[in-house]
């Protein structure tokens, strides 16, 4: 065995006779454990929370998203459509339509957005199965669906079709208009059904067919606003974008979920990091301790290091002996706490034990990228803690 580490695994399990030393190494070993037990249950309750947050875009936004490179709107020809629907990687599409609007219902006014869809839409995502008030609109009719949040600042019902829902939006077109009757196209609709996603999302969105919404905004049978692709699994969306780029000939961009929700995916990356420098922080001032115990270790054993290095030791195998018994302090703390912290998440995930609402319990994850994180942040500031320690032995020689 390497004499510097079987010195320090002695050191580091054989007890001081000096009682303080004792308990300083059991407390620079407590405040280990406890930094990465901390670190990891925060990292695992932050990921948690990232992935409920974004459990509701993963399920209701598309794969890959097409929009027009500039202005509103973009061509999509029915040969186009046919070379779309050739490209491998493409499980299937949907045409939408969307624009702002102004809802009015019994003197009650709200502005949102009509998204209009195809036959296809339901098949890139679920939405039908966010319906929780009637049933998805019939193609055929005029009929939409809310979300709830619209649903209550309206107090809008289904299949009121004694009031119904008026959808206006503003006449393309410029030059003055004098009769105010004529700037607004708008249609009458009945409310099929209302869906709850999420808060966002339920004041923002009026689903009706795609028929509708391009008679309501006067475009052009070719004319959409975006396609929605859901992909085959395992295909590459790179593949994926660069043949839909070269079957569309209008300027278009794509964009996939992450894009999409840009703001998003930021704002949670962004605290996910300030949560980790904060408790890395909280890690380092734990270190501290470690130092301190080292020191104290070297001071203690200022004899033993006189007559090992009488013996033939050398200055710098004398300080790999410190510095090696504050890594195996560091490591074994800072594994300690990972192994419980690992073990309560589990119980978490198990058995619900903190609980937000009655029926939704506290989300977290466990995840290998955690895990390789706090190794990496306990080893990494564990080597330099015991390096700064272990320096001192050269005075300890010296003295």
């Amino acid at each position: 065995m390497n004499f510097p580490f079987y010195i320090a695994r002695r050191y580091l399990f054989s007890k001081s006779s000096n009682n303080a030393i004792n308990i300083i190494t059991i407390i620079a070993g407590l405040g280990v454990f406890a930094g990465a037990f901390a670190l990891f249950i925060v990292l695992s309750g932050f990921t948690g929370l990232k992935d409920f947050s974004l459990s509701f875009s993963n399920e209701y936004d598309p794969d890959l998203k097409v929009l027009p490179a500039t202005g509103k709107t973009f061509n999509f020809s029915a040969e186009e459509k046919q070379e779309l629907e050739n490209i491998s990687g493409i499980s299937t599409f949907s045409e939408v339509i969307e624009e702002r609007v102004f809802l009015d219902f019994r003197s009650k006014n709200k502005t949102a957005y009509i998204k209009g869809v195809d036959e296809n839409f339901l098949k890139v995502n679920k939405l039908d199965s966010a319906v929780g008030m009637g049933t998805w609109f019939h193609p055929e009719e005029a009929q939409v669906v809310i979300g709830n949040t619209i649903s209550h600042e309206l107090n809008l019902g289904t299949f009121d079709y004694m009031n119904l829902l008026e959808i206006m939006v503003p006449r393309p077109g410029t030059g003055q208009i004098l009769d105010p009757t004529r700037a607004f196209n708008s249609k009458s609709t009945v409310v099929s059904g209302i869906y709850s996603i999420n808060e966002e999302l339920d004041g923002k969105y009026v689903f009706s067919s795609i028929g509708f919404a391009r008679g309501l905004l006067d475009l052009n049978l070719n004319e959409v606003t975006g396609l929605e692709l859901k992909l085959k699994s395992g295909a590459d969306p790179e593949t994926v974008k660069s043949a839909v780029q070269a079957v569309i000939e209008d300027g278009v961009e794509i964009k996939n979920r992450a894009q999409l929700n840009d703001a998003l995916y930021k704002m949670l990356n962004t605290e996910n990091l300030a949560v980790y420098l904060i408790f890395t922080l909280v890690l380092i001032i734990a270190l501290f301790n470690v130092v301190g115990s080292i020191i104290m270790v070297i001071l203690d054993k200022r004899d033993n290091i006189k007559t090992l290095h009488s013996l033939g030791a050398t200055p710098g195998q004398i300080k790999n002996i410190f510095f090696a018994q504050g890594v195996f302090m560091t490591l074994l703390g800072g594994s300690t706490g990972l192994i419980f912290s690992i073990v309560l998440v589990f119980l978490q995930l198990q058995y619900d034990l903190v609980m937000i609402t009655p029926t939704l319990p506290y989300p977290v994850a466990i995840t290998w990228e955690n895990i390789v994180v706090v190794l990496l942040t306990i080893s990494a500031l564990g080597t330099i803690a015991s390096y700064i320690a272990a320096s001192r032995s050269k005075k300890a020689l010296r003295a």
